[in-house]
This record gives C-alpha cells, sequence and structure tokens, in this order.
C-alpha cells in the first residue's frame, strides 16, 4: 500500500477560515463519478458537504476575568461551547487559568476548543467514592448513595458493578442533576441493573473532554490534566484526558494531556481522527488510544512518555498511519493487535520502553491478527530489562513487513532480542534492518 492511501485525502481535514472547525472538503473536488465538481460553494439547507470558507465565525472567550464568559470550572466553558454550537460552530477561546472541573466538559459538532497552551489547564478535581444503599433497575433514573457526603448536583459520576448474571462488569456514566438527601436524580436513565448484590460503587469520576455522536471538532492549544494523584482508576474504554465515542472528523493538535488515571487522548468507533504535536504522558493507561473500529488514525509528531503504552492500535483499527512521533519510557512503546489490519508504523523514535519496543499481540488465532502492518524506518532503542525485545510479533499474524528499522541495544547484551518472531506467524519479512547490541539479532520460534 502506497503512502498516498494512508494519507487522508479521501477525508482531508482543514480549519475553516481562520481555523475555527474541521470541515470535509469533499463536495470540492471531483465526486469520483461524472458529477461536475463544486466549485463555488454556497451555504445551502442541509448541505454541509460543500460549505464555504468563511473568513470568520463565532468566537467566544472564557477566563478567569476579562472574557466574555467569567469563570474558571466546567459550568463556564459548558456554557460556552453550548453558545457557539447552537448558533452552528465556532471557537471557544479558553483564556489563561487554572480550571477546575466536577464534570466533563461535553463537546458539541463544529466546536473548536482553543487554549493558551500551558497556561490553559484543564484540572480534574479530586475523586470521591461511595457505595449504594438501594437497588437501582435498568429503568431507573436515580441512586441512592451510602454516603453523600462531597457529591454536589452536577457532579460528573461513574457506577460501577458486577453484573448480576455472568459476573461481568457494568459501567455508565451519568451527571447528577437533582438531589433528595442522599438520593440523586440522574440526567439519562441507567439501561443496567445497579443492584446491591453486585457491590455497585458511585465515584466521581469522568472524561475531562468528551462526546458522543458529534462531527468536525478541533481540540488545540490546551493542557488537559487528569490529577492522577487524587483520583481512582477509570480505563480508556470509558474515560481518558479526551474520550470520544462514535465521532467523525476530529483534530487534536498541540495538546498537553498529562497524568490521568487511565488513558491520555482516548476514542472509540471514530474515523479520521487527525492527532500532531500533542504530548501525552504520565498516564496510568495509554497515551493513544486509537480504539475499536477506528478507521484512517493519522498519529504525526507526537510525543508519548511514561505512559504504560505509547500508541495502542485497539480493535478493527485499520488504514492508520503513525509517523514521527516520539515514543519514550513506556512499557510497550506501540502495541498493535485485534484485527488491526493495513496500517503503517515509519519513522518513529520508540526509546527506553520497559517491556518491549513494538509488540504484535498474540490475539486468539489468524483470523483476529493484524495482518498486513509494516513497521519501516523506526529508531527502536534500548527496549526492556535483561530479556528485552525490540521488536516481538506474536500470534497468527501475516505478511507483516519489517523494513529499514534501526532496532538498537546500547547496553550490555544479556539475554535481549532484537526481533522476536512467533511460530504461529506467517511471512515475516525482514528487510535492511540494522539490528544491533542483542544477545541475539533475530529469534525466530519453532513450533513444538
Amino acid at each position: 500500500m502506497s503512502q498516498t492511501e494512508f494519507s487522508l485525502e479521501r477525508r482531508e481535514l482543514m480549519l475553516a477560515g481562520v481555523g475555527l472547525l474541521a470541515q470535509t472538503t469533499l463536495g470540492r473536488v471531483a465526486h469520483g463519478d461524472d458529477r461536475p465538481p463544486v466549485t463555488q460553494p454556497r451555504a445551502t439547507s442541509g448541505d454541509d458537504r460543500s460549505e464555504p470558507n468563511w473568513d470568520e465565525t463565532l468566537t467566544i472567550s472564557v477566563g478567569p476575568q476579562d472574557a466574555d464568559l467569567v469563570g474558571s470550572n466546567e459550568k463556564v466553558l459548558q456554557a460556552a461551547v453550548d453558545y457557539v454550537a447552537r448558533l452552528g460552530g465556532g471557537t471557544v477561546k479558553v483564556l489563561p487559568g487554572t480550571y477546575k472541573l466536577r464534570n466533563s466538559i461535553f463537546l458539541k459538532s463544529n466546536v473548536r476548543i482553543l487554549g493558551s497552551g500551558l497556561d490553559s489547564v484543564l484540572i480534574k478535581e479530586p475523586s470521591i467514592k461511595t457505595k449504594t444503599s438501594e437497588d437501582s433497575d435498568w429503568y431507573d433514573q436515580e441512586i441512592t448513595l451510602a454516603d453523600a457526603k462531597g457529591f454536589a448536583v452536577g457532579d460528573g459520576i461513574c457506577l460501577r458493578t458486577k453484573n448480576p448474571h455472568h459476573g461481568g462488569a457494568e459501567v455508565a456514566k451519568r451527571t447528577l442533576v437533582a438531589r433528595s438527601g442522599n438520593r440523586f436524580k440522574l440526567d439519562r436513565a441507567l439501561r443496567q441493573n445497579f443492584w446491591l448484590m453486585g457491590d455497585t460503587s458511585v465515584s466521581t469520576l469522568f472524561p475531562i473532554l468528551t462526546g458522543e455522536e458529534i462531527q468536525n471538532i478541533a481540540i488545540e492549544n490546551i493542557t488537559l490534566d487528569g490529577n492522577r494523584a487524587n483520583n481512582e482508576n477509570l480505563d480508556g474504554n470509558h474515560a481518558g484526558c479526551v474520550f470520544l465515542q462514535d465521532c467523525r472528523r476530529i483534530s487534536m493538535k498541540d495538546v498537553t494531556a498529562r497524568n490521568y488515571n487511565g488513558d491520555g487522548l482516548s476514542w472509540q468507533i471514530c474515523h479520521d481522527v487527525v492527532v500532531e504535536r500533542c504530548h501525552s504522558h504520565g498516564h496510568a493507561g495509554l497515551g493513544l488510544h486509537p480504539g475499536s473500529g477506528s478507521q484512517r488514525p493519522l498519529m504525526r509528531e507526537n510525543k508519548l512518555e511514561g505512559n504504560d503504552i505509547g500508541i495502542f492500535f485497539c480493535w478493527g483499527v485499520k488504514f492508520g498511519l503513525a509517523e514521527k512521533n516520539v515514543c519514550r519510557g513506556n512499557r510497550v512503546g506501540v502495541s498493535i493487535g485485534h484485527r488491526d489490519t493495513d496500517n503503517l508504523v515509519r519513522n518513529n523514535d520508540i526509546e527506553g520502553s520497559l517491556q518491549v519496543g513494538v509488540l504484535f499481540r498474540p490475539e486468539r488465532g489468524p483470523a483476529f491478527a493484524p495482518h498486513r502492518t509494516r513497521l519501516e524506518d523506526n529508531r527502536i532503542i534500548n527496549s526492556g530489562a535483561e530479556q528485552g525485545i525490540g521488536v516481538d510479533v506474536q500470534g497468527g499474524v501475516e505478511s507483516v513487513t519489517i523494513a529499514r528499522n534501526e532496532i538498537r541495544e546500547s547496553r550490555a547484551p544479556q539475554q535481549r532480542v532484537g526481533v522476536r518472531v512467533g511460530a504461529d506467524t506467517k511471512d515475516v519479512r525482514l528487510i535492511e534492518n540494522r539490528i544491533e547490541g542483542f544477545s541475539q539479532s533475530v529469534l525466530e520460534l519453532k513450533k513444538v
């Protein structure tokens, strides 16, 4: 597959006018059939494919002082997002300051969040936790807390329980919207059973920025702090500094995401997501988490440091490109696995991984493996402890190309391996790699 095929030309992200929101430009090129191209787009009711490139759209500033909306919490930020979205889109400009959040900022389509770099800090308040004292059924829209101290109307919460039928975990994120004593009304019904027998807990856990079923979003030049030391863990399938679900055409640029007790930037079933020049570090989970079913992610020139995994291709992530990233000091630099086919990992610096530089996960057999992935022109340096591995190709992966990489160990060789190829793999091509400093440059395992 060529570089062009991995590009996002089919759904190019651009900033309208002065960069206010991500727009699709499909309407300005040939349709791919005999219809004439749109050369002079106009604003036409219901047509979001050929929107003109306006010189200016609405901007609302938010800040502790001297702003359109004055404040330093989630309420004033949410008010700005809602106002801009109601008028069709624009920019929420977050002025310098520290904004303390008791709930997520819920993003809306066609809205750009623009901060002031490290001077605009959105920080999650410390989490608190309690048990429920009464059962809540799947159709209920209220919960009763064993101890309501510290909980307030407006708080974002996470309910967790064990399913009474199969013992699996159930998770629901909601907002508290009304109360009488220890009873709280929720913004939405539960749709799961949260019973006492499941040891149900309630915690003030939530993503910092979040959105579901939205499109054309830009998040730029802002700092998101998960306050990891003072918050419980909530994994990247539910939260992170940014958590998006079922979204399209998302741009995240120059974002600092730090210290979340979970993931940094996580998106699930989201297509054409562009992440550039972001610094995602100090997370208990994943630096970048292109999540299940996400198509065509582009991750370029990011720094991913001190996380469990730097870049984690989740499940069915396809036609993605990760290039010119720095993955440093993560347990695993890059991990790719469950049906993550046809991806390109190119020209990255993967340094000081605590266990493995690049991991092709074993999964459940060839039908689930990350076939046709290309690992090219990367620098994979000093991976793991005494038995560390630079590139570990496990499971039933097929048609993988590992080409022109520098895979190097500058410490003592000990029992370290440059590239390990699993016994169940097929057609793993090693081409012109420079592998140095290991006890074994290439270890090909045999079937027992």
